[in-house]
């Protein structure tokens, strides 16, 4: 048995797991930005009533992550809801400002697309590499920079 609980395996091994962690450090070593995957069993929801909003969500959990709380304000969360089969991307105000509103759409759409073809694990690595390509470009690693936040995938 894996040091993941079982319902993450749904989706993602825990070799996949850690490549997807790998690939956050590799994708954060060319910047200053911060990239977080996070995995919820389900979206949150009162009793009887549908799966809640997937992007507030994600939201949520970027401000519990402390991603809010960058010297850039240059994270962005990929949060994926497994049972219920949704996703967000959430970046914070430094990213959105020099992305716009058209950039997130593009990144989920291609983790939707790879997801649906039976490809969890690729999903995810592409929307890292993707977000860290952005992130690398408006957000040059400094000398002084350090990593303020873990690079492994949290789960919830």
């Amino acid at each position: 048995m894996g040091k993941h609980p079982r319902w993450t395996r749904q989706l993602l091994s825990d070799a996949d797991l850690e490549a997807i962690a790998a690939a956050v450090a590799a994708a954060e070593h060319e910047t200053s930005g911060e990239i977080r995957v996070h995995l919820e069993r389900r979206l949150p929801r009162p009793r009887g009533a549908p799966p809640g909003d997937t992007l507030a969500r994600a939201t949520e959990i970027f401000t519990r992550l402390g991603m809010h709380a960058t010297s850039e304000r240059n994270g962005v969360l990929i949060y994926l809801a497994i049972e219920d089969h949704k996703l967000a991307i959430a970046g914070d105000a430094g990213v959105h400002a020099r992305v716009g509103d058209e950039y997130w759409p593009r990144v989920r759409d291609g983790m939707v697309e790879r997801l649906r073809r039976g490809e969890p694990r690729e999903a995810v690595l592409h929307a890292v590499t993707e977000v860290g390509q952005v992130l690398r470009r408006f957000f040059p690693r400094r000398p002084d920079d350090r990593n303020e936040l873990s690079d492994q995938v949290s789960l919830n």
